[in-house]
């Protein structure tokens, strides 16, 4: 069974970026564009990582990660930020709320698929 993913970017271009770059991989990808919008679809289809923005209306990345930690059922989930953001203090912000790992944009298809086989174990 192909492992899921969702993709959470306010950018459609991004958003379709990823979801072709995993799609062709063989993953099933859901793409949304905020927070907000990833907690309402994971409630009812869950995934085995979630690749989200940092930087995003109505909920950003890391407030996004903070809700899913706070979840019995999402804590062991990787989450990966992928994001325009390469500061150290941007980094330390997404990793003391559960970030897993960290992808600044413009990814590496490539590098973007290993880490996410990578992750999904």
């Amino acid at each position: 069974m192909a492992k899921r993913v969702m993709t959470v970017d306010d950018s459609k271009t991004m958003r379709d970026m990823v979801t072709f770059t995993l799609s062709s991989a063989g993953f099933q990808v859901t793409a949304v564009a905020d927070g907000q919008q990833a907690l309402k679809m994971l409630a009812t289809h869950p995934v085995d990582v979630v690749i989200t923005d940092l930087n995003m209306p109505v909920m950003d990345g890391v407030a996004l990660i903070r809700a899913l930690r706070a979840d019995p059922k999402w804590r062991a989930v990787p989450i990966l930020m992928l994001t325009t953001e390469s500061g150290s203090d941007k980094k330390s912000e997404g990793r003391s709320a559960g970030a897993t790992g960290w992808i600044v944009k413009p990814f590496n298809p490539e590098k973007l698929v290993d880490i996410v086989n990578r992750v999904c174990g």
